[in-house]
């Protein structure tokens, strides 16, 4: 399962190293046999078994980003974390490369949880997770399945599903969504052809000046000293052409109403994608759930500024309810 992993063991992160906690690099397998790579940060100077959480996104960044930095924060506050590069990305494994699954994504999740849960210094009654952006609607599909998840913090939570299905505020309809699949499919014989995939490139650079505002927020985050990184999709090439289609038919969130543990779910006021968290919102059910809407706060805001992202909320949240 291991096998042709290139793993560095340097601090290539965007976010500087914390000295309050230890830092090692793991693996583990999920269901499909293939090897995801992780960061584990582990508070220094608690014993016993710790409550866990495992973090993974934005749509497209690798550990190396944001998920890292939620994980080193989170650890800096008495929990274990992982941040793990989901399948066929980063340092992960999985073949061919640069492709998304919404099923293969969601196990990653589940299998973090086999992982967290088997180790000595873990409490296996006390796991959750944290999805940013893309994997912010991984994470509610997680909850929705696995009951071992005892809480879920989505954090500027995109639905892929329905982002690639109708495109951005729902501009697409159905004679639209059929030339996208019709231009996917003929891609697909392309890629065959060619034996190799076309990528659909990353962040648009050099960026025009009359892109949608959310367009130059992510190229100040993924092109820039700030968030730039080597192995993101985002940063360099972007995602196989067709990693879009798998998501056109397959809505992640069909049974999130079903989840019966706890969620938070943090967005931005001034987010373009504000709405894929208020919608989902609305779908679940019982009084364990909360939404933060923080003001003047955009999509990308939530990926690094340490200063806007709620912590300490989001800390409360899990001592409360991984009990």
């Amino acid at each position: 399962m291991k096998k042709d992993l290139n793993i560095t063991q340097d601090w290539d992160k965007v976010f500087p190293k914390s000295e309050e906690v230890n830092h090692r690099k793991v693996t583990f397998h999920n269901r499909y046999g293939i090897t995801l790579v992780t960061d584990l940060y582990q508070p220094k100077n608690i014993v016993g078994k710790l409550p866990a959480i495992a973090v993974c996104g934005p749509f497209g960044a690798v550990k190396e980003q944001s998920s890292g930095l939620y994980a080193q924060t989170m650890a800096e506050r008495g929990f274990l974390t992982i941040a793990f590069d989901p399948s066929f990305t980063g340092e992960s494994g999985g073949n061919p490369r640069n492709v998304a699954s919404p099923d293969i994504n969601t196990e990653d999740f589940q299998a973090a949880v086999d992982f967290l849960s088997t180790q000595d210094i873990v409490d296996s009654e006390k796991i959750g997770i944290i999805g940013i952006c893309g994997w912010g609607g991984m994470a509610l599909n997680a909850a929705a399945i696995d009951t071992r998840i005892k809480a879920t913090v989505t954090s500027t939570m995109y639905d892929m599903s329905r982002v690639n299905a109708e495109g951005y505020f729902n501009a697409m309809d159905e004679e639209a969504r059929y030339e996208v699949r019709k231009s996917l499919n003929a891609q697909r014989i392309l890629d065959y052809e060619n034996g190799d995939y076309a990528r659909a490139g990353g962040v648009v650079d050099p960026l025009p000046e009359d892109v949608p505002y959310f367009v130059k927020d992510y190229y100040d985050y993924y092109k820039t000293d700030r968030g730039y990184h080597k192995r993101s999709l985002n940063s360099n090439d972007g995602w196989n052409i067709t990693s879009s289609l798998s998501f056109m038919n397959m809505p992640i969130l069909q049974y999130s109403n079903e989840i019966r543990n706890a969620v938070l779910m943090v967005h931005g006021e001034k987010a373009h994608s504000c709405y894929f968290s208020q919608d989902a919102f609305e779908k679940l059910k019982g009084d364990n759930k909360k939404l933060i809407i923080i003001p003047d706060t955009s999509h990308t805001d939530l990926y690094d500024k340490t200063e806007i992202i709620p912590f300490d909320e989001i800390t409360e949240f899990f001592s409360e309810n991984l009990i």
